[in-house]
């Protein structure tokens, strides 16, 4: 028998794919929205509506030991616990699978949430029955951070990552307007280093630094 439409579930990008045997007769789809109800003073209650949430899927059917042309979708059906066992390996590996309903729109990456099977219903001696419930899944979007320069603020003193030279002079003489955090910042360098290395030329201050002065750097 060939239907329009067909029940996929399918693992790794389609690199594992299973077809529902048997159609289920039904397939229950669950969406809402997250609702609160707020209540403010002088205005009363109201509602605020809420993002979408996942989707809830949930159907029923059964994994026939032997082929019927009057149910079955197609005649190369699984083994009833080989279908099973793809399906239980799926759990295991804590991925996502897809859903896809062909004949439709439809294609839904989900995660599986309960998967229970019934092996010994009478008078179906093989078969196996089950019933699965699955979640809407939204995989995590990046994106790349484009790095530019930005200003960097310490004590009062600007500075770009654009004019922080590669190269570290040996010596740098000051310049009306330096201090030890503005030299740092130009040359990548901490001021408390350059400062342990010109005690001598700045004295007890590292903040008085004058014109003229030549600061050993490396």
């Amino acid at each position: 028998m060939s239907n329009a439409i067909q029940f996929w579930l399918s693992y790794n990008s389609g690199a594992e794919r299973l077809q529902l045997p048997v159609n289920p007769a039904s397939i229950r789809i669950q969406s809402s929205h997250s609702y609160e109800d707020v209540t403010v003073s002088q205005l009363g209650e109201y509602t605020v509506i809420g993002d979408a949430r996942l989707r809830d899927f949930s159907f029923s059917s059964v994994f026939p030991r032997d082929y019927s042309s009057s149910y079955c979708e197609y005649e190369a059906i699984p083994a009833p616990w080989d279908a099973v066992a793809t399906i239980e390996r799926w759990i295991a590996t804590r991925k996502p699978i897809r859903l896809t309903i062909t004949g439709t729109p439809s294609t839904y990456p989900v995660t599986i949430r309960s998967f229970d099977i019934d092996p010994e219903r009478a008078g179906s001696p093989g078969d196996i029955y089950y019933d699965i419930a699955l979640k809407e899944y939204k995989f995590a979007e990046t994106s790349r951070l484009e790095m530019t320069p930005v200003a960097a603020k310490v004590s009062g003193v600007s500075a770009r990552a654009s004019d922080i030279s590669r190269e570290i002079p040996k010596t740098y003489t000051v310049k009306s307007g330096d201090n030890l955090t503005k030299i740092g910042l130009r040359y990548g360098l901490k001021w408390r280093d350059i400062y342990a290395k010109n005690t001598k030329v700045i004295g007890k201050d590292p903040n008085l630094i004058f014109p003229g002065q030549v600061l050993t750097l490396v």
